[in-house]
């Protein structure tokens, strides 16, 4: 039941899913009183060798709401001693002297698992590579799934984007895939569909999936939509129509009355701004959720420590 580092989104069985979504409800508790110093003596320290506002942020704020401290660099790839030659691995075991839990966006994939290998802390994948995972955001998105569809048996959920190198839609599908009657479909240009890995991971637990070029007949049915972003400039074929791929008032008039639209942002075009009025556009929600769900990732981790 306990975990030592937040690598891949496989580690987590649903009874520690289960527990941490009960800590984060004490941690919006928490939040809404103004923190708590429980948490004062400790450290993190966020090294990012890529830049991403939003996870850095709700880190370093998750971690000063608890009390402790933190030690941030977001540009490690020109700051930190790589720059000399120093490998990831000897870059970890010295942090790990300074702080009590390392946060590591990497840019390559199975970084955080290399890091993870050497640490003598606790250490957090906040994405890692192009196609990797990023496992604390698939935590707050099915954290958000579960407040907002107040179940996560039966549901069937549309993932739409660029899923070959999603790092998030990829981690999320590991986590959907543990729940009972759950029907995953994976819309996206051929050239970006959703690798074999998952398939397989998915096939293997027998889990009910489809792969689609079109969200037009599938968007009505489903209980979740899960939107991504695409990069034009990955496509093969530069002319390509990704209206299919966006979702705007017409495609909002089509879905479920209950349904709901996730992002995990940041958003280009593919959601369009008029939907934001509509209480079934989740996303922002999505975003205030990943406060808490980190604040209680940190405890769980920090408490076993």
């Amino acid at each position: 039941m306990n975990i030592r580092h937040v690598v891949e989104s496989q580690q987590f069985t649903v009874p520690l899913l289960m527990r941490l979504f009960e800590r984060t409800r004490t941690m919006e508790y928490i939040v809404k009183r103004g923190g708590t110093r429980d948490y004062d003596r400790s450290i993190m320290g966020t090294l990012f060798y890529k830049p991403s506002t939003r996870t850095r942020f709700s880190f370093e704020s998750a971690m000063y709401r608890l009390g402790g401290r933190v030690l941030s660099t977001e540009q490690a790839r020109e700051f930190s001693s790589e720059i000399q030659g120093e490998t990831l691995e000897d870059t970890i075991r010295i942090i790990g002297h300074y702080c009590d839990v390392i946060v590591l966006r990497h840019h390559e994939e199975g970084g955080a698992k290399r890091a993870a290998a050497v640490s003598s802390v606790p250490v957090i994948n906040a994405g890692d590579g192009e196609g990797g995972q990023h496992p604390t955001q698939a935590l707050l998105d099915l954290y958000t799934i579960y407040n907002e569809c107040n179940t996560l048996d039966g549901l069937s959920v549309a993932l739409i984007g660029a899923l070959d190198q999603g790092r998030t839609a990829r981690s999320l599908a590991y986590l959907l895939g543990k729940f009972d009657r759950t029907k995953l479909y994976f819309i996206a240009p051929d050239e970006m569909q959703i690798k074999p890995d998952i398939l397989e991971h998915l096939d293997k637990h027998d889990v009910a999936y489809e792969l689609a070029s079109n969200a037009s007949g599938i968007l009505p049915h489903v209980d979740v939509v899960y939107q991504t972003r695409i990069n034009r400039e990955r496509l093969l074929q530069r002319d390509i129509d990704l209206t299919p791929y966006n979702i705007d008032r017409a495609v909002l008039a089509s879905m479920k009355a209950d349904a709901i639209v996730m992002h995990p942002l940041p958003r280009s075009v593919e959601i369009d701004h008029a939907v934001d009025k509509d209480p079934r556009a989740a996303y922002f929600r999505q975003t205030q959720n990943g406060l808490t769900v980190r604040m209680a990732l940190l405890t769980m981790l920090l408490d076993n420590y």
